[in-house]
């Protein structure tokens, strides 16, 4: 097969998620690049609210094995019937001003842990595993 040499400028932000995602497969930058270029370039995540954006740009730098840790873990049985019970209270408009206090950070830890597993499973797919549906 003939190759070719190519000098491309590319977006620094653009270019460290490659050399993340080289790093955290343990793969050659130029393997990672060329991937990028048959199948298009990682997952974004710019599209979704800026408080989780960090947070999931994190997940660039992480290897298989801990994006399946992230894709497969679950909420204990207390942390969701505790969050059933604020959001019942919420509806019968019984929530204390504490109670209200904490149904928004569990609700917005329940947005973060979503987001973290979908994007483990699109990181996933694109390095090449089969990731099953729910």
């Amino acid at each position: 097969m003939q190759v070719e040499t190519v000098t491309l400028k590319i977006p620094e932000t653009l270019y460290q998620r490659l050399v993340n995602t080289a790093s955290a497969t343990q793969r050659p930058l130029e393997e990672i690049i060329l991937h990028a270029l048959q199948v298009g370039s990682p997952p974004e995540w710019d599209d979704v609210p800026e408080e989780f954006q960090a947070d999931l740009s994190a997940l660039d730098k992480l290897d298989d094995n801990t994006l399946w840790q992230i894709l497969n873990s679950r909420k204990t049985a207390a942390e969701i019937e505790r969050y059933n019970t604020l959001l019942q209270a919420n509806s019968n408009s019984t929530l204390t001003e504490v109670e209200r206090l904490e149904l928004m950070a569990l609700r917005h830890e329940a947005d973060r842990f979503m987001l973290r597993k979908a994007q483990a499973a699109v990181l996933l797919r694109w390095r090449g595993h089969t990731v099953p549906t729910p």
